[in-house]
């Protein structure tokens, strides 16, 4: 089944609703960065989110960028997503491994230790809106919900899973965000608040076979649930040896000189999907001629 995403409203628009499945775009992630079983659960609950998040946007151009740093030893992630759909990411330090938690789950919390949570949000206007907060337990939904509750007063409910295979690779992937919205009644806060307490774990119910329909039909059916689009999702990134190329460009022309006297090939590697790119000492010297005096 390819990765999608369902916008839904319920409770007569006093309740918006995202929910994903995402293995595919997790699996991608983890083969691009060959990420350990921890790494790969922060970074595909953060790229989830990030997909759901990037959607909830308006505008073609827009970009959302959610930044974890942290004292643990994952020391951090980040994660870039747009309105289409489309999501990357990586992390600091993708082979750290850590024994289970309390729990026997994956401990993503302990993976990222006490730090902070940034948002950024790039809507075209002069200056990129920023909210930050700090990580309440590193497991990342939790986080979010706090972030969305403080940061942009929307009582918010995020749940996020990643569920391993033996071999490492990516079993099931996906989540929810159930946001309140201005006037929502008490009535209907306290009767999701109740339906919340019935869900264990995304992973499960997506291991039990349920789609995302499925699973924001278990919760809001009682809402009168309305799915209003269902959206692909993937990892995607939109580096290439020409972005890369200007990138040269602009760090100046006494730096390429440097990497030309070196006489052998530079190579330009992209965070976000752990592409390299070489350049022979013939294209720095075409590169040149197009870079700026420093």
């Amino acid at each position: 089944m390819a990765d999608y995403i369902i916008r839904a409203t319920a409770a007569d628009g006093q309740i918006r609703a995202f929910a994903a499945t995402t293995r595919e775009t997790v699996e991608a992630a983890r083969a691009a960065h060959d990420t350990s079983p921890v790494a790969t659960a922060a970074l595909g609950r953060l790229l989830t989110a990030g997909a759901m998040m990037g959607v909830m946007m308006k505008g073609e151009e827009d970009l959302l960028t959610i930044k974890i740093q942290g004292d643990g030893p994952i020391e951090g992630l980040t994660v870039t997503a747009d309105s289409k759909g489309d999501v990357k990411g990586y992390v600091f330090n993708p082979s750290v491994m850590l024994p289970p938690n309390a729990k026997g789950k994956l401990d993503v919390g302990g993976a990222l230790g006490v730090g902070v949570l940034s948002v950024i949000k790039d809507i075209g206007l002069k200056e990129p809106y920023v909210g930050q907060t700090i990580l309440v337990t590193g497991e990342i939904g939790d986080d979010l919900t706090y972030y969305f509750a403080t940061s942009e007063q929307t009582p918010s409910s995020v749940a996020l899973g990643v569920l391993m295979n033996k071999e490492n690779t990516v079993r099931q992937a996906g989540g929810f965000i159930l946001q309140l919205l201005p006037g929502a009644s008490d009535a209907v806060v306290t009767k999701l608040e109740e339906k919340l307490k019935e869900i264990t774990s995304v992973t499960a119910l997506l291991e039990a076979g349920d789609t995302p329909e499925m699973i924001l039909e278990h919760i809001l059916g009682e809402f009168g649930l309305e799915i209003n689009d269902k959206l692909p999702t993937r990892f995607h990134c939109n580096c290439s040896k020409e972005r890369v190329e200007k990138a040269l460009i602009s760090i100046g022309k006494r730096d390429i000189q440097e990497m030309i006297a070196d006489g052998k090939p530079v190579s330009v590697n992209c965070h976000f999907c752990n592409t390299d790119y070489t350049f022979s000492v013939d294209e720095l010297k075409a590169i040149l001629k197009k870079a700026r005096p420093v």
